[in-house]
């Protein structure tokens, strides 16, 4: 191969961000839409009671969390959870915490399905970080668990909303 080819070669085509959910999904996935959701609010609900028990019909107890975060420095590190541990950390009387997901984006193939987006994390009414959120779902028995929930977290860069 002629060298003046390999510089071509190695270049990187960047890869688009998937695409916005849609708002408005066709009458016909509505129902599928909110199934898929169920779960994934009920992970809010538990959040804001502080309670990890009300997790455990939504979450594959085989499942895992993984959170990437961002700090202030710019320095980065990947934790790792078990769903057991992340059950765990809800606890009540602790800080008001809430989590506000915009516009996810939901996919759906069968008996697996995604949803990913941007969201912001307050405490005590603040707002702490934000990042994206990533849930990887599948459908077992008719009813729709999460097997994995990945997101980032950062604490600059938040829109309050």
């Amino acid at each position: 191969m002629p060298l003046t080819l390999l510089p071509l070669l190695l270049q990187v085509t960047p890869t688009p961000p998937l695409p916005k959910g849609n708002p408005s999904p066709p009458p016909t996935a509505v129902s599928e839409f909110s199934g898929v959701m169920a779960p994934v609010n009920a992970v809010f609900a538990a959040i804001a009671a502080g309670d990890g028990e009300m997790l455990r019909p939504m979450l594959r107890a085989d499942g895992n969390l993984f959170v990437a975060s961002e700090g202030e420095d710019g320095s980065r590190k990947i934790t790792h959870l078990t769903m057991a541990d992340f059950m765990a950390r809800l606890k009540p009387g602790g800080p008001k915490l809430e989590e506000r997901l915009y516009d996810p984006a939901i996919e759906i193939d069968g008996d697996i399905a995604l949803v990913w987006g941007r969201f912001n994390f307050y405490i005590d009414g603040k707002l702490h970080h934000c990042g994206y959120d990533h849930f990887d779902l599948v459908r077992e028995g008719g009813n729709w668990k999460i097997a994995n929930i990945t997101y980032s977290s950062r604490m600059t860069g938040c829109e309050a909303q």
